[in-house]
């Protein structure tokens, strides 16, 4: 039964509660709701924050916002049938929240842990406190595998498994009883930004969980035979890849549920490495965000902080040409406007683009993270800063990674197939060239019956990894380096790994 308390002004507020969705949009394995429909003191309402202040920040772009808008209208119409529906608000929390403490007495608010920016913490902190002030309990429930809190790995391998493999939440969703009163809602999408929302882009993955299983269920039941053949392929990856992150990333699937869904697959023993790989990619997916959770400070500071003081040329014309596809390198080229135009790449092909953009241009990774954020459709801060680090060469404490791009587009796009589909420049340029444009002489572009309206490079890839490589591999000798890398390897390194690292480093 509802319990109804007096208002100042003395009007009687309906008591609710209320789920606070943020990165995980979805209706099943979905602990919140559970826990707001198991309540027996009173309903609850469902809210999504539009946020102004995290709408402007660098990290965010329309096409995530986009994908957000198409998840809750498929929650929506599935909670239709309960007369229920995520109440969306395109405001700032605490403004949100004070907003509905005038309209209904809150008793308590349900969501998951979010392991995001600085700006994201920030408002959570706000928001704790001013629940506090006004006695109202949150209660945050743990994403995934991810562990708020823990100072070391030691039993973290253990305890992610564990939750990989526990029974999945099924919530038993009823009909509503709350009277939504926000007719005055000083909160509600523009009709311009509704717009934008709701306009589609046919080149990008659609956002809900029916769209999440629907990628998934295709890629155990066909398009992941050759997955582990073609991970690194820029072209063959586009399907042969799960490509369930974005869905992951906006929880629109739990990693348990893809966890367990894969791992009692009849095809899992026939799909073998292939199976395992995507389960041990899983596992990765919260390996980094673990990072994250620990030290947020991935984001916008080296993690190695004796980092800092390297020095980066930061030529902003280089910078510009890379994040406009217009570098010289084909392959590099052709990532990054594949990524404008779909947002996604595989794995390799982004490691490659931070390696050109830190290592080869000689760039300081900062000025290249958020480019890249807005960009991956499957942005995830605990993953996105973490990996923008390792391949910057930033940790100390990994292999410094340097993707020479002419030899990844040799190795990985052969017939420069996908150069030519997404560098229209190339597309009638003879295959042994494809790679290496500009050592087309005159003569051979006149033989081919070519004209190239192409930049040549902006740098020379040989001479500019030396001179990076040199400059890394120096700065690993620095005293600041090497005190910071045992904090590092104590903080966020697992001991079995730390031991084989100091086995090594003492041979």
């Amino acid at each position: 039964m509802d319990v109804l308390f007096a208002s100042p002004i003395g009007t009687m507020k309906q008591s609710i509660n209320i789920v606070w969705l943020k990165r995980d949009l979805r209706l099943q394995d979905h602990l919140p709701f559970a826990s707001a429909e198991e309540d027996p003191t009173c309903d609850y309402l469902a809210i999504y924050l539009f946020e102004p202040s995290l709408l402007s920040a660098p990290d965010n772009s329309v096409r995530h916002q986009r994908f957000v808008y198409q998840s809750l209208m498929e929650i929506n119409r599935k909670l239709s049938r309960y007369q229920r529906s995520v109440q969306i608000y395109h405001g700032e929390a605490l403004q949100v929240f004070n907003h509905l403490s005038h309209t209904y007495a809150i008793n308590a608010v349900y969501s998951y842990q979010e392991s995001g920016t600085q700006l994201t913490w920030d408002r959570d902190m706000a928001v704790a406190k001013s629940f506090n002030t006004q006695q109202i309990k949150w209660i945050e429930y743990q994403r995934d595998g991810v562990i708020r809190g823990i100072k070391n790995r030691s039993q973290w391998d253990a305890q992610w498994q564990q939750a990989m493999t526990s029974p999945q939440i099924t919530p038993s969703y009823t009909q509503s009883k709350i009277a939504i009163s926000d007719t005055n809602n000083p909160f509600a999408l523009e009709a311009e930004y509704l717009q934008l929302l709701s306009t589609t882009d046919d080149n990008k993955q659609y956002g809900g969980t029916d769209y999440g299983w629907k990628y998934l269920r295709s890629f155990m039941e066909e398009r992941g035979k050759s997955y582990a053949r073609s991970l690194s392929k820029p072209l063959q990856s586009r399907t042969s890849c799960s490509r369930i992150s974005p869905y992951l990333a906006w929880g629109n699937l739990s990693l348990r549920q893809v966890y367990q869904y894969v791992a009692a697959h009849d095809n899992r023993k026939a799909y073998g490495r292939n199976a395992t790989g995507l389960l041990t990619r899983l596992h990765w997916h919260c390996h980094f965000i673990q990072k994250f959770e620990v030290e947020c400070a991935y984001e916008t500071h080296c993690i190695n902080r004796g980092y800092e003081s390297l020095s980066y040329a930061n030529d902003p014309t280089l910078i510009t040409a890379w994040e406009n596809g217009m570098t010289g390198l084909p392959l590099v080229d052709a990532c990054m406007r594949c990524l404008h135009q779909t947002g996604w790449v595989n794995f390799r092909m982004r490691a490659m683009l931070v390696s050109v953009f830190c290592h080869h241009l000689d760039c300081d990774w900062r000025h290249g993270v958020y480019h890249l954020a807005r960009l991956f459709l499957d942005y995830e801060p605990g993953i996105h800063y973490p990996q923008w680090q390792m391949q910057a060469g930033t940790t100390g404490v990994n292999t410094i990674r340097m993707y020479n791009p002419i030899k990844q587009s040799y190795d990985h796009d052969p017939e420069g197939f996908f150069i030519k589909e997404w560098v229209p420049e190339l597309r009638d340029v003879p295959t042994q060239f494809v790679h290496e444009p500009w050592k087309m002489t005159a003569l051979d572009r006149q033989f081919a019956g070519v004209t190239i309206d192409y930049p040549d490079p902006i740098v020379d890839v040989t001479q500019a990894a030396r001179y990076a490589r040199e400059k890394l591999w120096g700065h690993r000798e620095n005293t600041a380096v090497i005190s910071e890398n045992r904090r590092i390897l104590k903080t966020h390194v697992r001991p079995n790994s730390r031991k084989r690292r100091n086995l090594k480093s003492t041979s």
